[in-house]
């Protein structure tokens, strides 16, 4: 199959999918494994110090860890105020201060976690191109195995067709 074939079938008017599409062909004609080649582009990548940061507070923020050990903490405060200190201690019954503490997490947390979940989404993103790029070369392949087998058909058809002209084959009648 030749370029022009190539570029006709993946003909499109999106700059992105022209990309893909040329990093794909390129593949083809090289005749080189897509996947090595995605696999070591996502290899490269580094994270910032933020970047782990933030996937460390989301993993553990949305775990089951956090959540009993934050409720264990929640209602040792609260028993602490309201039984030990007999509601006279550093925070009694409305747990203004708590409030307070609660608030100031929730509004450091919540950034943070959308952080890590739009470069989540952008890894996923990532991802769901570069499946494209390889189902694409794999139709691509494919069609040219597609096309040998037919030339093979055509070939053996010659051939058959020669043998019984010669009448080395008996046809049945």
């Amino acid at each position: 199959m030749s370029k022009s074939k190539y570029n006709n079938l993946l003909h499109t008017n999106n700059a992105n999918l022209d990309k893909l599409h040329q990093i794909v062909v390129k593949a083809v004609e090289e005749e080189q494994l897509l996947s090595k080649k995605l696999e070591s582009n996502t290899l490269n990548i580094k994270l910032t110090i933020g970047e782990k940061l933030s996937d460390k507070v989301a993993t553990f923020g949305g775990s089951w860890k956090f959540i009993i050990i934050f409720a264990l903490f929640l209602c040792g405060w609260m028993c602490l105020n309201v039984f030990i200190y007999l509601n006279k201690g550093f925070d009694p019954y409305p747990f203004i201060l708590l409030n307070l503490i609660l608030s100031t997490i929730a509004a450091i947390q919540a950034p943070v976690i959308m952080m890590s979940q739009n470069r989540k989404e952008e890894k996923d993103r990532k991802r769901a191109e570069d499946d494209y790029m390889v189902n694409l070369k794999s139709e691509i392949e494919l069609r040219n195995l597609h096309e040998k087998i037919d030339l093979l058909i055509t070939e053996q058809m010659k051939i058959y067709s020669r043998f019984k002209n010669h009448k080395w084959i008996k046809s049945k009648p």
